[in-house]
């Protein structure tokens, strides 16, 4: 399910783009500890964690993800995902709505091999 991967260029603006849409629409939970939070209480639909996060980082969220049965991607890098919320550098972030969490893990899954 989690998977490490290279995206092309129009994919990942895709994803980006997405994560900005869903942080304007208040729909994102970024940050190690309110994407925890919003994974315990059954509000992630989605959660995505930087590539270039710590090893004990997607460690947590791989093991919290799979108990919890939300799907987890590792993609971008801190600078990449912070930029697309328009905050600083962030290491993981939760999809709080469902419809986009879906378009954005259907693009997820469209990886280039």
């Amino acid at each position: 399910m989690n998977t490490e991967v290279q995206y092309d260029p129009n994919t990942k603006n895709k994803i980006l783009s997405y994560i900005g849409i869903a942080t304007k629409a208040g729909k994102v939970a970024s940050g190690e500890f309110s994407s925890e939070k919003a994974v315990k209480e059954h509000k992630a639909e989605l959660v995505i964690v930087a590539s270039d996060a710590s090893d004990n980082t997607k460690k947590m969220f791989t093991n919290m993800c799979t108990y919890y049965k939300v799907p987890i991607y590792f993609f971008g890098e801190k600078s990449e995902l912070g930029h697309a919320m328009g905050k600083e550098m962030r290491a993981s972030l939760a999809m709080l709505d469902k419809g986009l969490a879906d378009a954005t893990q259907k693009q997820l899954k469209n990886v280039v091999e």
